[in-house]
């Protein structure tokens, strides 16, 4: 955890320079979700869980840091609370292209505060590299494909998360539907519709094979004051039953503020 903090704010200290071309903004988010699916596992039963975020944009260098706090609104699952911080660069190829390219590489670290440590075992932490291409405009009905690459490994040796390490693959595609407003003060509303197939290489000692498909629908709703109100629902199909042996599906809630 010392080497995660500490990188950290290296690159804080690093963007520094850029503080004269660009200004420090970002968002804060906090996010109720009727259950916690990652990556297609079930993380707290059908617990709901709360997960507050800040996302800042360094200085518009295209370089960001994300800090989220994960965690039951159950208790029994204190164990798997967890803090994850993201840093991450995104940029765009072939500006004003058909193919336009869109994309994101970062490096991402699970820490679990009240983990197995505490008892005196090894750490459970985790981590990950990971890079997303999309192509906004090789579609010309509006459709965003995209392609998602995951490398995870256990964060330290002897980790009873070993097994945990492997490739995911996510294909993905996204379209924003455009509807008249659903309040009289806003003029047109957005639905973001998504869809993801995901591959488990491995992961968690899985089998490999295509793990599981998301389907969410998600819109905003302006609060004013730079606040943000983001419903959304979801449903997963299943197809592995060592990631999940049944369909779910789930809604979440979020309020942001953008400064």
């Amino acid at each position: 955890m010392k080497k995660v903090i500490l990188l950290t704010a290296a690159i804080l200290l690093s963007t520094t320079a850029f503080a004269q071309e660009g200004e420090l903004s970002g968002t804060v988010d906090v996010t109720y979700l009727s259950q916690y699916i990652w990556r297609g596992f079930e993380l707290y039963g059908n617990q709901s869980a709360i997960q507050p975020s800040i996302d800042l944009d360094l200085y518009g260098t295209g370089l960001g840091l994300k800090v989220l706090w994960s965690r039951a609104n159950s208790s029994g699952y204190e164990a798997d609370e967890e803090l994850d911080f993201t840093l991450y660069y995104g940029n765009t190829l072939y500006e004003n292209e058909t193919y336009a390219t869109n994309y994101k590489v970062g490096w991402k670290y699970y820490y679990f505060p009240d983990g197995p440590w505490q008892a005196g075992a090894v750490s459970n932490d985790l981590q990950e590299m990971f890079a997303t291409l999309s192509w906004p405009e090789i579609c010309p009905e509006g459709v965003v494909p995209s392609y998602t690459v995951i490398k995870m490994w256990a964060a330290k040796e002897n980790s009873p998360a070993a097994d945990i390490s492997g490739w995911l693959h996510v294909l993905g595609l996204g379209y924003d539907l455009t509807l008249e407003g659903l309040l009289p003060e806003t003029p047109e509303q957005i639905l973001h519709l998504s869809a993801e197939m995901w591959y488990n290489d491995g992961v968690m000692g899985v089998d490999r094979d295509w793990s599981h498909a998301v389907f969410g629908l998600s819109t905003d709703f302006d609060l004013g004051h730079d606040c943000t109100l983001r419903p959304g629902v979801y449903y997963q199909s299943s197809m592995e039953d060592d990631v999940n042996k049944s369909d779910e599906f789930w809604c979440s809630v979020g309020v942001s503020y953008a400064f």
